[in-house]
């Protein structure tokens, strides 16, 4: 139990309005789009760093649990406070401070939307490359702490290649400013791409610097249709030959397009019958897409492709790109409950995955949707069951289990994006050796000597 005097301290620094603890907003804070659930003493909004580092010190001083939250967005729990204590809301850090067109990079608090942020460079003719999903709900600071990806990660790479430096808030309370505005910069350890992927347990993000790139002058989406996944696998080999490198590559199964069109009611996404298909963009300049495009579409051809389609304006490239928005929702007419992972292995593994995946269906009979990013061989495997069914709910947990022991024997690893928060903890010495993991304590306890800042993630045996 916290005591009053914490509380007192708590509102002096801050102000009565950005503390809460009503039963109303601690539910709020005290979950994630993960659906994991924990429990809070209360909720707090700074919005200077000064006073997120008052309210860190407080905490480490009482040795009080801190949680810090975004947007909520994540999947795998790493928002969620399990050991109860303070949620610190980063909500009312929302400003773009600077785009500097001439050093092409933007200086942005953490709430600012992945989204809202792609748009105001665009603006300007600049280009910042990681896509989420979820960009329009999505903050920078989450998609730093979970070093989020995207379909465009196989030409662009992921949050990590953008971040040149950090403002950051350390568990003790100390401010440290991390990296800078040059690309290039070896002085010392490299403080920030450390942060970067931490899942919120070493440092709190109040300020990122991100790289930005020019602008792409031109884009163009194709949609391929095929009979089977094998095919599209080999589509995507083809193209890797012929050394073209899409902006984007995302395929999506016969299962995950069923449930579009029975979601939608419009089977014209995806042609009856479509054993999997593949969405392509590439970008650069007119002359350069162009070409591209015909190599993608020769290349689709090649490998088997029913029907290849060619946007020829955005209206026409946003409608290709539909199926892809339309499939998290639409999961939820095959099943209630959806075991989500976004495992990822060499693309040279890409085929064995989709063959041992067709194996746990008929083995565990389960019904299991992919679809992703296969560019970078990042597939989104989801198990679909019924919470209800407590057999159905036993086995797609031995499913799981089989599904991230047979990618960590192709090289691969158990998470590309969501990160292992709370939902993996229990895996990570599956993928990673014993002295690595006590080499990540170790980092763990100099950032945060008491173990407040939120606690009980990554770690198994810390849950």
């Amino acid at each position: 139990m916290l005591s009053l005097e914490f509380f007192t301290q708590l509102e002096e620094i801050l102000g009565a309005a950005n503390v809460f603890r009503d039963d109303d907003s601690l539910s709020v804070y005290s979950a994630d789009k993960s659906k994991n659930k924990g429990s809070v003493d209360v909720a707090v909004r700074p919005r200077t760093v000064t006073e997120v580092a008052s309210v860190t010190r407080l905490c480490n001083e009482s040795h009080v649990p801190l949680t810090v939250r975004g947007a909520g967005t994540g999947y795998t729990g790493g928002a969620v406070p399990i050991q109860g204590g303070v949620v610190m809301s980063m909500e009312r850090f929302t400003r773009v401070i600077e785009i500097d067109e001439m050093n092409l990079l933007a200086i942005v608090e953490p709430n600012v939307i992945t989204g809202d942020l792609q748009r105001a460079v665009e603006d300007v003719g600049l280009f910042y490359p990681p896509d989420p999903a979820s960009l329009n709900q999505s903050v920078i600071g989450g998609n730093v702490a979970e070093c989020a990806g995207g379909p465009r990660a196989f030409k662009y790479g992921t949050t990590k290649n953008y971040v040149l430096g950090l403002e950051a808030v350390l568990p003790t309370g100390e401010v440290v400013k991390t990296g800078g505005k040059t690309i290039k910069n070896v002085v010392g350890y490299d403080l920030t791409k450390l942060i970067v992927g931490s899942e919120g347990t070493l440092a709190i993000i109040t300020k990122v610097i991100l790289r930005l790139i020019p602008k792409p002058r031109s884009r163009e989406t194709l949609r391929a249709t095929f009979t089977s996944i094998d095919c599209a696998v080999k589509a995507v080999v083809e193209l890797i030959q012929e050394r073209i490198i899409p902006a984007a590559m995302e395929l999506i199964d016969q299962r995950s397009l069923d449930a579009v069109a029975q979601y939608l009611e419009d089977r014209t996404l995806a042609p009856d019958g479509t054993g999997a298909l593949l969405l392509i963009e590439v970008d650069g300049t007119e002359v350069a897409i162009a070409q591209e495009a015909a190599l993608v579409k020769t290349a689709c051809i090649r490998a088997g492709a029913t029907e290849v389609l060619r946007s020829t304006n955005d209206e026409e490239r946003n409608e290709l790109w539909r199926v892809r928005r339309e499939l998290s929702p639409s999961l939820r007419t095959i099943a209630d409950l959806k075991i989500n992972h976004d495992v990822v292995v060499p693309r040279s593994g890409i085929s064995s995955l989709f063959k041992f995946i067709q194996q746990l269906r008929e083995r565990f009979d389960l019904t299991i949707a992919c679809f992703g990013h296969i560019g970078d061989g990042n597939i989104h495997v989801n198990i679909m069951v019924d919470p209800k069914d407590a057999k159905a709910v036993s086995k797609s947990r031995e499913a799981e289990l089989a599904l991230f022991g047979e990618v960590v024997r192709l090289e691969g690893s158990i998470s590309g994006e969501h990160g292992i928060g709370l939902s993996k903890a229990s895996f990570l010495g599956m993928e990673l050796s014993d002295e690595a993991i006590s080499l990540m304590k170790r980092l763990k306890q100099a950032f945060d000597p008491n173990g407040i800042l939120n606690p009980g993630k990554i770690f198994p045996e810390d849950q």
